[in-house]
C-alpha cells in the first residue's frame, strides 16, 4: 500500500470513530466525563471534566490530560499529508470553492508569518486548524517541532475549558447529569420506536391479502 493511501485510510479511520463516538456522549457526560475526555475529548467532556473534579469525583490532574491524545491522534497524519499532497491537500481541507481556497490562502499566510504560534494557538483561529497543520508539514516543519507545538496548543486549549467547569463546579454537574439522565431516556425511545416500526412492518407483510 503506497505512502498516500495509508495516510487517507488513517485519517478516515479516525474520522469514523469520532463520528461513532458522538451517541456515547450523552451516556457518559454525566457519569464518567473524564472517560468522555478520554475517549472525544469535546467541550463538554472537558467542562464536566473540571466540574466533578471540583465536586471531588474525578481527579483534575486526569482531566487535565486525558483529553490531549485524543485532540492530537489526527494532527501528525495532517502534516504528513501535507507532506505528501502539499497545498492540494490543504485547498481540500480548507473546503471547495473560492471560500474554501481564501481560508487556505489565509491560514499559510499566518503559518508564515508567525511559524510556531500559528500552531500553537490553531485552535482559536479563523480558520480550520487542519489547515495549518498540512501547511507545517509541506512548508517543511519538522515532525518533531510540529508535535511538541501541536502538544502546546492542546494544553492552552485543555486548561481553560477544564478550568472553567472547575469554577462553576456543582451547577455543571447538576447540568451533565440531567443530559445524561434525558440522553438515555431519549435513546431508548428511539430504540423502541425503531422496534415498533420494524414489529409493524413484518405484521403488515404477515396479513393475508
Amino acid at each position: 500500500m503506497s505512502p498516500r493511501a495509508i495516510c487517507v485510510a488513517i485519517l478516515s479511520l479516525q474520522a469514523a470513530y469520532s463520528m461513532a463516538l458522538v451517541p456515547a456522549t450523552p451516556a457518559l457526560l454525566g457519569r464518567d466525563p473524564v472517560v468522555l475526555e478520554a475517549l472525544q475529548g469535546s467541550l463538554a467532556a472537558m467542562a464536566a471534566g473540571g466540574a466533578f473534579a471540583r465536586v471531588g469525583e474525578a481527579s483534575l490532574a486526569l482531566a487535565l490530560l486525558a483529553p490531549l491524545p485524543t485532540l492530537m491522534m489526527a494532527d501528525p497524519f495532517l502534516w504528513w499529508a501535507g507532506r505528501l499532497w502539499g497545498p492540494k491537500i490543504a485547498r481540500y481541507l480548507g473546503g471547495g470553492g473560492r471560500f474554501g481556497g481564501r481560508r487556505t490562502d489565509r491560514a499559510v499566510g499566518l503559518l508564515d508569518r508567525y511559524g510556531a504560534w500559528a500552531v500553537i494557538v490553531s485552535r482559536v483561529l479563523p480558520v480550520p486548524s487542519a489547515v495549518i497543520y498540512a501547511a507545517a508539514g509541506w512548508n517543511g516543519m519538522r515532525l518533531r517541532r510540529f508535535l511538541l507545538l501541536d502538544l502546546a496548543g492542546a494544553a492552552l486549549w485543555v486548561v481553560p475549558i477544564v478550568g472553567l467547569g472547575y469554577a462553576i463546579g456543582h451547577p455543571a454537574v447538576d447540568l451533565a447529569r440531567q443530559i445524561t439522565h434525558y440522553g438515555l431516556l431519549l435513546g431508548l425511545a428511539i430504540g423502541v420506536a425503531a422496534v415498533g416500526v420494524v414489529a409493524a412492518g413484518r405484521l403488515a407483510r404477515l396479513k393475508p391479502s
